[in-house]
Order: structure tokens, then sequence, then C-alpha cells
């Protein structure tokens, strides 16, 4: 592959929300988490791993806990004074939360805990940083596998669309049903599918506002 091969699978990539009725077949999915697992990790820690959800009635009562959780939140809201912001949390967030629900696939990712030499032999003993930097590093980890794996997937003729809105609200709703350890991180959950749409592309910031050179 030369560059402008790969450039192109970049912008082209999209969040797709709507899917076909077509399966994805589980050797998809195997090969698209071969392409996660290639990102880099802090002292290649490889802090990752990956629930794929194949079940659409389990993705469904997912998408059900989610709304639950929703309106329980705008109810609580609505009971500190703040009825508008509950309603638009329901109506404006809802949807976005929830839009992996007609997805075939949803992929949970997790961050597993941080493990190293350089920590176990040096970081810890001298008390470097606190635990929760560790916690932190998992995530990056793990957030670098979630875009190969996203990446791959458009590579390979199908759409994911990226989404925290099950983390944020029914976090350990989500733990419990899919019995996820306590020691594991939920750090976004993933739609995965055959696209019904192409929305078209949004508008990026210039190069010349977010690059800064040092010479």
């Amino acid at each position: 592959m030369n560059y402008d091969e790969f450039k192109n699978i970049v912008q082209e990539r999209r969040s797709i929300r709507a899917f076909t009725e077509q399966e994805v077949a589980v050797e998809d999915v195997r090969e698209i988490i071969d392409c996660a697992r290639y990102a880099p990790s802090d002292t290649n820690s490889q802090t990752w791993a990956f629930i794929a959800v194949m079940n659409r009635e389990k993705i469904k009562h997912i998408e059900e806990m989610t709304w639950e959780q929703l309106h329980k939140r705008a109810a609580e809201a609505e009971q500190k004074g703040l009825s508008r912001e509950g309603r638009l949390l329901v109506k404006s967030f809802g949807p976005y939360a929830t839009a992996f629900s007609d997805a075939p696939v949803l992929i949970v990712c997790l961050a597993t805990p941080y493990q190293s030499k350089f920590r176990d032999r040096i970081f810890d003993p001298i008390e470097l940083v606190d635990d929760a930097v560790w916690a932190e590093e998992g995530i990056k980890s793990s957030c670098l596998a979630a875009q190969n794996l996203m990446l791959a997937a458009h590579a390979r003729g199908l759409a994911t669309c990226p989404m925290t809105g099950p983390v944020l609200l029914a976090h350990e709703q989500l733990r419990e049903y899919l019995n996820i350890p306590a020691e594991s991180q939920i750090n976004m959950v993933i739609a995965l599918g055959h696209p019904s749409e192409r929305p078209g592309k949004l508008a990026r910031k210039e190069i010349d506002d977010i690059l800064t050179i040092v010479k």
C-alpha cells in the first residue's frame, strides 16, 4: 500500500449509525481485532481487551439499559430544577448515546491494568506517579488500538461508530451484564456492521490551526 491509498482510508472513514441487516462474519471480527492488537502501547503493555457482542437481542438489551439510566438522570435533573436540561438530555443526547442499537455487532473496548517490568522494578518502588496515572495509561493504549480497529474495519468494507454513551450512563449495568472484571476499565463501545448510509465529510480544523513547528 502506498501513502495515497492509506490516506484515502483515513479520510474516507466515517462514523456510521445506520446499518443493513447483513450479519458480520466472526472471521471479519477476528481480522480487525488482529489489526487492533498491533497498535503501539506504553512499554508494550498491550493494555486492551475486547468483547464482541454478536447477538442482536443482547445489543438491544444494552440499549434498553442505557435508555433506562438516561431517563433516570433526566428525572434527577428535573428534581434539581433543571427540567430543560433533562429534556435535552433525553431528546438530544439519547439518540447519539444509543446509535449502536441497529448494529449486528457491538464491540466493547476495555483497558486492562498497566503492567510492565519498568513499573514493577522502577516506577512503583520509587512511587513515580499515583495509581490513577497508570489507569490513564491503560486508556490511552486502548484508544490507540480502537483507532486501528476502526481503520481496519473501513478497509475491509465495514463501518464503525465509537460511542461512550453506555459507558457514561450505564457503566455498572454494562459491567454486570457482560461480566467485565473489576480491574478492567470500560473505555468505549464501537458499533460494527455493513453501512446503509454514507455521510459526507465534516469540516476539519486547518493544519496551521493545530500544528506548531518548533525548530
